[in-house]
């Protein structure tokens, strides 16, 4: 069959290819258009919360995976029988466990029946296997022992929680040099406050994952909180270091008083890296007092048998001859 005569009325053969033509041209300028026009990111912003919206709402509604879930569940559900998450002392395990990098809605349950748990656990192993490490022991020592298992286990969860802190804040004071260069760069390349901060947790993302998902969510916490002062003062909340609480007065400096965001950030690396040079000199001049008892220990008793030995050695032959 032929194109004219797919036409509903009578028309050239150079009409019809000159009318698909034209709407191939048309069709080629209107994608074109569509892909150099700006994206509405309010829009895409929506329709993200959106979908992030009916994913948490699938999940919630999923079935529940047992066991995990159910000790989730008996955990949460006896915090809040004792009202122990209502208090001063669950709003100071929350803050920690945001050091720690743990903001699981979960996670405070799961830290204060750790808390409640580990005591009784702790103090009925210690209870049943002091005698297997200590022979012939009376009854009066091994409750002693179970007791000191007890005020061990009150102290062991928040002890692993201040290392993982401390783990977590030596992390971010290794990468956080690298990561005010890039802010550095960014700002001299004109980028917004909120801009920067997403695009450096974006590039710090691939090497140092604790302090791009602290960016990313002060980035989000600049979008959407009416007051920006407090997304970075919430940073310094979950990060209480010097640096970066350095950091965030900058910032927070920069938005009241309309500095130079580049010049800013430009005075603060060069004081960090001053203060990682003075870091560095104490450490090497440190240094030769942390070998004296090494060198005392593992090269000084070696050097006098090889220096006093061979003399050692022949007046013991002359004394037998």
């Amino acid at each position: 069959m032929k194109a004219a005569e797919l036409m509903p009325f009578d028309a050239p053969s150079g009409a019809v290819v000159a009318l698909i033509v034209g709407l191939a041209n048309f069709l080629t300028i209107l994608t074109v258009l569509r892909a150099l026009a700006p994206r509405d990111l309010m829009a895409a912003r929506a329709r993200s919360h959106a979908k992030r919206r009916r994913e948490l709402r699938a999940a919630r509604l999923a079935p529940r995976r047992a066991p995990r879930e159910r000790t989730i569940v008996a955990a949460r559900n006896l915090i809040g029988r004792l009202k122990l998450d209502r208090g001063e002392e669950a709003r100071k395990a929350g803050d920690l466990l945001a050091q720690a990098g743990w903001r699981s809605p979960d996670a405070t349950a799961i830290f204060l029946t750790l808390r409640l748990a580990c005591p009784l656990v702790v103090g009925l192993l210690a209870y049943a296997f002091a005698p297997a490490f200590v022979q012939e022991l009376s009854g009066r020592l091994r409750l002693v022992i179970g007791g000191g298992g007890m005020l061990a286990g009150a102290y062991l969860p928040t002890l692993l929680l201040r290392n993982a802190i401390t783990r977590r804040q030596q992390k971010i004071q290794k990468a956080l040099p690298d990561a005010l260069d890039l802010f550095v760069i960014c700002a001299e390349a004109g980028l917004s406050l909120d801009a920067a901060v997403t695009r450096v947790g974006r590039e710090m993302g691939q090497g140092a994952d604790e302090l791009a998902d602290e960016l990313g969510l002060t980035a989000i916490e600049l979008g959407f909180l009416p007051n920006r002062r407090d997304a970075l003062q919430n940073l310094t909340r979950r990060a209480p270091m010097p640096a970066i609480r350095a950091l965030v007065n900058t910032l927070t400096q920069t938005e009241k008083y309309g500095t130079p965001l580049a010049q800013a950030l430009r005075t603060l690396a060069a004081e960090f890296r001053d203060a990682r040079l003075m870091k560095a000199e104490e450490k090497a001049a440190r240094l030769p007092a942390t070998l004296t008892v090494p060198m005392i220990t593992f090269i000084l008793p070696p050097l006098f048998v090889v220096l006093v030995g061979p003399a050692v050695v022949q007046a013991l032959h002359a004394l037998a001859k």
